[in-house]
């Protein structure tokens, strides 16, 4: 059967691209697992070689675009382009929402247990973590090719001396950048 396989990558930072991907393995590809148990430099050799040995799509959601319509509409967004775009017997997606998208199943720690999802993990955060380093070198004083957007004591820290910039998720709101009040 062939299975789609899908997952995606930077659902929680402040800073950057929410990114999904879909993929249809068309051979066996070994090594393939959660992307977050693999070393930098493995995902980047598999992320190669699950490009040329699959159907792939990847789908980019920009911070401009989550403050507008929000993450939930911008997740159900990409499940549907992903579906709409590479046709297969059955989709999975790695969690435990569809978010209102028909025929699209779910399974928990799929990128685990579905070496598809496994493999749409790769893209997903391949595709994502290079971007942040690359934007990095238009905002070095962020270090966005340390921390790739996420929440840490650093990038808050950043974030109170210099601002937010352009990709930054202003609509996320962290109690640790609120100014006091005297109430």
């Amino acid at each position: 059967m062939e299975i789609c396989g899908i997952d995606e990558a930077g659902r929680g930072p402040i800073a950057g691209p929410l990114v999904f991907a879909g993929v249809v393995l068309l051979e066996e590809i070994d090594g393939i697992t959660d992307s977050k148990k693999l070393t930098p430099k493995k995902r980047k050799e598999l992320f190669e070689i699950i490009k040329q040995k699959s159907k792939h799509h990847i789908v980019w959601k920009w911070p401009e675009e989550i403050d507008q319509k929000g993450l939930s509409v911008c997740i159900k967004e990409a499940l549907s382009e992903i579906k709409n775009t590479i046709k297969a017997k059955k989709y999975l997606f790695d969690g435990n929402s569809s978010f209102g998208v028909d025929g699209i199943e779910t399974i928990i720690k799929g990128d685990l247990k579905i070496k598809e999802i496994g493999a749409a993990s790769i893209l997903a955060k391949v595709s994502r973590d290079e971007y942040m380093v690359f934007i990095d070198k238009k905002y070095p004083e962020y270090n966005f090719k340390k921390h790739k957007g996420y929440i840490t004591k650093e990038h808050i820290e950043l974030i109170k001396r210099y601002g937010f910039c352009e990709i930054h998720r202003k609509s996320y709101k962290l109690k640790e950048l609120r100014q006091p009040t005297l109430f």
